[in-house]
């Protein structure tokens, strides 16, 4: 049975009000792509992209040549994060422009990403910028505002509804509510229903989809409940440091093996209730972190392809259009993970994601 890949898709790129007022005049990501450093030998930073180079997503010609490049490798589908804050959104404008202009003609979802706005780039997580304040009223408004997008002929479906997922399900003070309100207020805006996903990132996300009323999980990549030790944690790196030969970033950051998380993640058990699973090239966030970052090192495009390649085989839908995986992600390049083409790896992770895919 064929399988549909869906990568997450972050639409940071482009200057905005609040992050010239947060981090400084016409920033965007590309300003923490371009300062990070390798850290110790072999650490493969910064990641700098090739073929698309430093694109900024106000342009339609960007966003068609991120479509194109796409669907030649075997990507059906973006999932856009969504951001919105009562009423507020952020980042909103590249995906309003794909809507509003029809281009590129690329399927698409949506990721409702409802987390605080925090200082995390900085390390900071403590300064809440703009925070996630969650009622009733505001449940059917926010279903309302995304009528258009779920009503637009390229939006992903499943049984005929708009897929939409929820990166944090726990946050929402009753998420079964929420989800009974969205449905309500879908099938008053005329469509036949909706295709509901909680996303499986952190502890407390893992379960919440059956017992909510979402209709599915969707796996996230990396899980953060079932990660490898550091490597500082190990007897060798522990021994290495009393004859002071070890780098001190390994102490300042946490810095684990692609290889562990890869064979950790095909090792969890299966669920009862049905999860879409998901793959990640890398994550490297030493961009965003001067301390405290996550480093997945030693990724290559072969492994990745077989850990995409196993995924995909152990996947078997349980209905013809229920047969999603997910990668995280198309460009999230300050977290290292990335299928957009690099000046290192060419469009390596791209070619491998298509043979996984096809084979």
């Amino acid at each position: 049975m064929a399988h549909r890949a869906v990568a997450f898709y972050l639409p940071q790129y482009h200057p905005i009000t609040e992050n010239d007022e947060w981090w400084g005049k016409g920033f965007t990501e590309w300003r923490n792509v371009v300062r990070s450093r390798p850290l110790f030998r072999g650490h493969y930073q910064p990641h700098l992209p090739a073929d698309l180079g430093f694109y900024d997503l106000r342009l339609a010609e960007s966003r068609l040549a991120q479509a194109e490049l796409a669907r030649a490798f075997g990507i059906d589908a973006f999932c856009y994060y969504h951001y919105w804050f009562n009423g507020r959104r952020l980042l909103e404008r590249p995906f309003k422009e794909v809507l509003s202009s029809g281009q590129p003609d690329f399927p698409f979802c949506l990721c409702w990403a409802n987390e605080n706005w925090t200082r995390r780039w900085d390390g900071a997580d403590s300064e809440v910028l703009l925070s996630q304040d969650y009622r009733e009223e505001d449940d059917r408004r926010h279903l309302q505002a995304l009528l258009p997008a779920f009503k637009d002929p390229r939006y992903l479906r499943i049984k005929g509804c708009p897929v939409f997922l929820v990166y944090r399900a726990s946050h929402l003070p009753d998420p079964r509510s929420t989800v009974a309100r969205w449905r309500d207020e879908a099938v008053q805006g005329g469509l036949p229903g909706l295709y509901l996903c909680a996303v499986e990132s952190q502890p407390a996300e893992h379960g919440i989809a059956p017992t909510a009323g979402f209709d599915a999980a969707v796996e996230f990549a990396p899980d953060w409940t079932v990660l490898p030790p550091c490597e500082r944690d190990s007897l060798i790196w522990r021994g290495a440091a009393k004859l002071r030969l070890t780098n001190r970033s390994f102490v300042r950051h946490r810095i684990r093996r692609y290889e562990d998380l890869v064979s950790n993640m095909l090792a969890k058990n299966q669920t009862s209730y049905l999860r879409f699973p998901c793959v990640t090239p890398g994550w490297d966030n030493t961009a965003r972190r001067n301390t405290g970052a996550t480093v997945f090192r030693g990724s290559t495009p072969q492994t990745y392809e077989r850990w995409l390649r196993e995924s995909k085989r152990r996947f078997i839908p349980p209905s013809p259009d229920e047969n999603l995986l997910f990668v995280n992600a198309w460009n999230e390049w300050a977290e290292g993970n990335h299928l957009e083409p690099d000046q290192h790896w060419g469009p390596q992770y791209l070619e491998a994601t298509l043979r996984a895919l096809q084979g």
